[in-house]
């Protein structure tokens, strides 16, 4: 009994040490953040045919104070691919984020990348649109509904 004593003692006794010893989670200070102006965070593509380049450019400076470092930037979905400047950008500097969308897919499209840096928001959307057309430009009508056009032949 003595022996199960001195185990439960120990096992409680390294669990409340380990807890203490783990600091908590601080929120960025204002000196540790800076803020970035977009020239826009909207693309739009309009109309354009299927299988054409897909890739845009967001531009942005860093008008802060302290070095911008964009940790991660995640499309909406697997055909928004995002490229992003890995070194920091700093004060004053300007860049680009560039978005590359799959144009082998035929419709209207919304998609979004996510930027994660140390801005005071942590994190910006940026947003592509537009319309892919496919190949054969009546493949994008609407179809028609039940009793329309002309009865099919036998």
């Amino acid at each position: 009994m003595k022996k199960l004593t001195y185990i439960t003692a120990f096992i409680l006794t390294v669990s409340l040490t380990s807890k203490a010893q783990t600091p908590p989670a601080v929120p960025a200070t204002d000196a540790e953040t800076t803020t970035v102006n977009f020239e826009s965070d909207v693309h739009d593509f309009g109309t354009i045919k299927q299988g054409d380049n897909g890739t845009c450019e967001f531009k942005f400076t860093n008008t802060g104070k302290v070095p911008l470092i964009i940790s991660n930037a995640k499309g909406s979905c697997g055909c928004t691919v995002p490229d992003w400047p890995k070194e920091p950008i700093k004060s004053g500097e300007s860049n680009v984020i560039k978005a590359t969308y799959d144009t082998k897919r035929v419709g209207a499209f919304t998609k979004t990348v996510t930027v994660t840096s140390n801005t005071k928001e942590a994190s910006k959307i940026l947003t592509i649109k537009g319309v892919v057309e496919g190949e054969n430009p009546n493949a994008n009508m609407p179809f028609k509904k039940m009793g329309e056009g002309t009865p099919m032949e036998k």
